[in-house]
C-alpha cells in the first residue's frame, strides 16, 4: 500500500508542475499595474490591454485542473503518449456521464450537479494508466489486429469509463455533501486545522505522500464563487480566484520554509566538528539558500531526518505551529510552487497583512538555530558532521564530476541496471522500483550527495539527490 501510495505521490507531481505557470499569469493578470505600481499611463496600457491576456492564461489551467490531473497521473503511472490519450477521453467521458446520471436515475433529484473535481481527474488518469499498463500489448484475432496493442486502450478506458461514470454518479452525490460538510468543518476549524495539515503534511514528506494531501487541500478543500458566478475548490485555487479567506493551508510554510530551515542548516554547520564544518557548510549554506528562495526544503530536512528522528518531529510540531500563528493573527498568502522568496514576491499583492510574516519568519529562525543547536549537542545527535569517523560520508565527494559520470556510479551502487525495474523522478528525489532494495549501497550514495535514501517496500526506494534528481534520471535511463 505505501508504495502504491508513493506513486500516486509521484503521479501528482507532473499536474502540479504546472501551477508556477498559472499562478505567474494570474498573479500578473490580477495586479493593478496604475494603481499599485504607480505607472502611469504605461501602467493603465497594461490593466487595459495586457493583464486580461494574463488572467485569461492563468484561468485556462486553474480552469482545466482536473483535466491537466488526469493526464499528468496518467504519464506518471504509465508514461506514454497513448496513457495520457485514454485519460483525456477517461475524463471527458466521466464528466459527460456524471452530468447525465441525475436525469437518468429517478432517485436522484434532476437538480443535483455532480462534480468531483481534480479527484475525478485522479481517477481518469489512473484509471486509463491501469488500462495501458495491462493491455497496451495485447494481440486481437487477425479481423480485428488493427484494434490491437495500444489502439486498444482507448477503447477499453472509454467504455469502462461509462460503467464507471454511472457507479460514481449514483454514489458521489452523498461523497460530494459529506467532503464539502468535512472541508467546511476544516476550513472552519481555522488555526487549529492550519495546525493539523502542517505537522501532517511534514510527518508525509519522508515517505513522499505529502503531495497526495496537498491535493486534497490545495485542490478540493473549500469552496469560492468569484464575481462572474463560477464556484472554484480547494485552498490554492481560491487564493488565486480572490478568495480573501484562502491561504490557511499555505501561508504557514513562508516562516518555515523562508527563516525557520535555514536556521536549522546554519545550527547543523555550526555543530558540526571543527574538521568537518568546512564540507558541511559547503553543502548547506546552498541549501538554505534554495530554501529561502524557492521553498524547496527536502535537501535540508533529509539531513536530519533519519540521523535524528527527533528533531524532524519537532520540526513537524513547529511547522503546525507556524500554521496556527499565522491563520490567529489572520495573515493570508498563497503559492503556485512554494513558500520562498520568489513566490512570496510574485504574489504579495494578492495576500492579506503579508508583511507580518518577515518578523515571525525571523522569530523562527531563532528559535529553530537555538533549539536545534541545544538538541544537537545535548543529545549528541549525528547531524551531518557529527557522524563517528567510520560512519562519516564526504557529501561533496563526486560532485564535480559529469552528470553522465555521477549516473554511472548511482547506477553502480542502486545494483547495476539488471537490478532496475523502473526509474523517474520528481523535484528533489530519484524514484527506483529495484528487483533487490538489499542491493542498494546507502553510504556509497550519500558519498555521491544523496541526502537520504528510503526503502518504502516492494522494490520501491526514494534516494534524494537535490533539483538535479531530473538530470540524474535522464542520464540512468540512457544507461
Amino acid at each position: 500500500m505505501l508504495a502504491f501510495l508513493q506513486k500516486i505521490g509521484r503521479a501528482l507531481m507532473l499536474p502540479v508542475a504546472t501551477l508556477p505557470a498559472a499562478a505567474i499569469l494570474q498573479s500578473f493578470g490580477l495586479l493593478k499595474f496604475e494603481k499599485d505600481l504607480n505607472l502611469g499611463a504605461f501602467g493603465a496600457f497594461m490593466d487595459t490591454y495586457i493583464a486580461p491576456l494574463l488572467a485569461a492564461g492563468g484561468s485556462a489551467i486553474f480552469d482545466n485542473l482536473a483535466l491537466i490531473f488526469a493526464i499528468g497521473v496518467a504519464i506518471g503511472l504509465a508514461g506514454d503518449a497513448v496513457a495520457a490519450l485514454a485519460a483525456v477521453i477517461a475524463y471527458v467521458v466521466l464528466t459527460k456521464v456524471l452530468a447525465a446520471v441525475p436525469a437518468a436515475m429517478p432517485f436522484i433529484a434532476d437538480d443535483v450537479k455532480l462534480n468531483m473535481g481534480v479527484i475525478g481527474g485522479i481517477l481518469a488518469g489512473a484509471i486509463a494508466a491501469f488500462f495501458y499498463n495491462r493491455y497496451h500489448s495485447i494481440k486481437l484475432p487477425e479481423w480485428l489486429g488493427f484494434f490491437g496493442g495500444k489502439r486498444f486502450v482507448p477503447i477499453v478506458t472509454s467504455l469502462s469509463m461509462v460503467v464507471v461514470g454511472l457507479i460514481f454518479g449514483i454514489i458521489w452525490g452523498p461523497i460530494q455533501i459529506a467532503l464539502d460538510s468535512l472541508g467546511s468543518w476544516i476550513v472552519g476549524l481555522g488555526a487549529t486545522g492550519s495546525f493539523f495539515f502542517g505537522f501532517f503534511n511534514r510527518l508525509l514528506v519522508p515517505f513522499g505522500l505529502h503531495h497526495v494531501l496537498n491535493a486534497i487541500a490545495w485542490f478540493q478543500i473549500g469552496d469560492f464563487t468569484d464575481a462572474t458566478g463560477k464556484v472554484v475548490h480547494g485552498d490554492l485555487h481560491r487564493f488565486f480566484a480572490g478568495d480573501p479567506s484562502a491561504g490557511m493551508f499555505m501561508t504557514g510554510f513562508y516562516p518555515i520554509m523562508m527563516f525557520a530551515l535555514p536556521g536549522a542548516a546554519f545550527a547543523i554547520i555550526h555543530s558540526a566538528r571543527p574538521e568537518k564544518r568546512k564540507v558541511v557548510a559547503s553543502m548547506f549554506i546552498g541549501a538554505a539558500l534554495a530554501s529561502f528562495l524557492t521553498g524547496i526544503t527536502e535537501v535540508v530536512e533529509f539531513a536530519f531526518m533519519f540521523a535524528a528522528p527527533l528533531l524532524y518531529f519537532v520540526h513537524a510540531i513547529l511547522t503546525g505551529v507556524s500554521g496556527y500563528i499565522v491563520t490567529s493573527l489572520g495573515i493570508k498568502h498563497g503559492f503556485g510552487f512554494s513558500a520562498g522568496l520568489i513566490d512570496y514576491g510574485i504574489n504579495y499583492h494578492l495576500s492579506t497583512n503579508a508583511w507580518m510574516i518577515i518578523p515571525i519568519g525571523l522569530a523562527f529562525a531563532v528559535i529553530y538555530y537555538a533549539l536545534f543547536r541545544f538538541l544537537i549537542v545535548k543529545l549528541n545527535l549525528k547531524t551531518p558532521g557529527r557522524e563517528d569517523d567510520e560512519e562519516m560520508t564526504t557529501t561533496a565527494t563526486g560532485r564535480n564530476n559529469s552528470m553522465q559520470d555521477k549516473a554511472i556510479q548511482v547506477l553502480t551502487h542502486i545494483g547495476g541496471k539488471e537490478n532496475v525495474v523502473s526509474v523517474d523522478a520528481c523535484i528533489t528525489r530519484l524514484r527506483l522500483i529495484l528487483k533487490d532494495d538489499k542491493k542498494v549501497n546507502d553510504k556509497a550514495l550519500k558519498d555521491l550527495g544523496a541526502a537520504g535514501v528510503m526503502r518504502l517496500g516492494q522494490g520501491s526506494v526514494q534516494v534524494v539527490f537535490g533539483t538535479h534528481s531530473e538530470l540524474l534520471k535522464e542520464e540512468i535511463s540512457k544507461l
